[in-house]
């Protein structure tokens, strides 16, 4: 459906893509993580063909991009990007006639549209009196007037309260149902984990990991994770080592890594007589992934042993991101095998 194939970007002497390589399958939800500067937006201009790359390929449906492939995407931006003086009826036929949807074919696609997306009500609604939510709802119906194959969602829940994001979820997974093609960047994990049937994430213009929550979730070196409150960080780290357990420090937070899961009490146990205020004991989430792979790093943590690779052994006994799936890759520059002490996401 999507392939994007070695591309290159730069802007004077900034190199924001570099070989950047992925490809979205007929059908899925593709979501395209990564921190603030590591191409999510300069890659989206490229796909809608507002920029130009540098260098490799981007095919659509095994066309190459140009003025021709527009009619195949549907785009909806971080912003607002309809007419907000106009009504939901007026923007969906000033941008069906744009894309050369006219006549009876036109009338019968916007009554369809309203109809499917519960704007029915909204139709002679001028789009400023409307909630953010339902802007953002308006945008991605005129994003599909033209009947696109692939449509594009730029933070689609951004700036939304939360049950105007759930309403949009809902909405976004309807695509999905019905077939849709959905390109998705975002911020909020969550979202993500909700989302995407492939997650890839991008680090320094290029995908540092990607593959299905299960396949991403083998990167981090753990099969539960204990957070930990402590007035005493160092002798928790020396008792960790002693396991055998890798740590991590999360925004200054201090994340052990367990081998196998653990009840609350037998993980105590192993800590007795330290200074711990508070442990809570969690699944590997989207979260430590990102962490992981991104690999911020907050130095405010001793490390006693030096250890900074220090293997969490799993139920095989094999080192960090081993035994994941062969569909799931990880660039050299993101290998999951060092310590990694990360600062917050958002």
């Amino acid at each position: 459906m999507i392939r994007v194939e070695n591309l290159h970007k730069s802007f004077g002497n900034k190199h924001v893509l570099r070989g950047l390589t992925f490809s979205v399958k007929r059908g899925e939800v593709y979501g395209l993580l990564g921190p603030n500067g590591a191409g999510k937006t300069t890659t989206i201009n490229i796909l809608c063909n507002l920029l130009h790359a540098d260098e490799g390929k981007i095919t659509i449906e095994g066309k190459t991009i140009s003025e021709s492939t527009r009619y195949l995407v549907g785009v909806v931006p971080q912003e607002t990007a309809i007419y907000k003086d106009l009504t939901c009826t007026e923007n969906l036929s000033f941008f069906a006639s744009i894309y050369g949807v006219t006549g009876v074919q036109k009338t019968r696609r916007i009554r369809a549209l309203l109809k499917m997306f519960n704007l029915d009500e909204y139709a002679d609604t001028e789009v400023r009196r409307l909630s953010g939510g339902w802007q953002r709802r308006a945008n991605i119906v005129v994003a599909l007037v033209h009947s696109p194959v692939v449509l594009i969602l730029d933070e689609p829940t951004l700036g939304l309260d939360l049950e105007a994001r759930y309403e949009l979820w809902k909405l976004i997974e309807t695509l999905r149902d019905s077939g849709v093609t959905i390109l998705l960047t975002t911020h909020q994990l969550d979202e993500a984990e909700k989302l995407c049937s492939r997650i890839g994430i991008m680090q320094e213009g290029r995908i540092a990991a990607e593959g299905s929550l299960r396949q991403l979730r083998e990167l981090v070196p753990a099969k539960q994770l204990a957070t930990i409150e402590t007035t005493d960080k160092e002798a928790v780290i020396r008792r960790a080592l002693s396991l055998g357990w890798a740590y991590r420090c999360y925004g200054g937070q201090l994340t052990l890594c367990l081998p196998q899961e653990f009840t609350l009490k037998s993980f105590v146990d192993r800590f007795e007589g330290l200074a711990i205020s508070s442990v809570a004991l969690h699944q590997v989430g989207l979260e430590h992934v990102y962490l992981e792979v991104t690999r911020h790093r907050d130095q405010t943590v001793p490390d006693p042993s030096d250890a900074r690779s220090v293997p969490c052994p799993r139920g095989s006994g094999s080192g960090p991101g081993r035994g994941a799936s062969s569909h799931l890759r990880t660039e050299p520059s993101a290998r999951p095998g060092r310590r990694a002490s990360g600062t917050s996401r958002r």
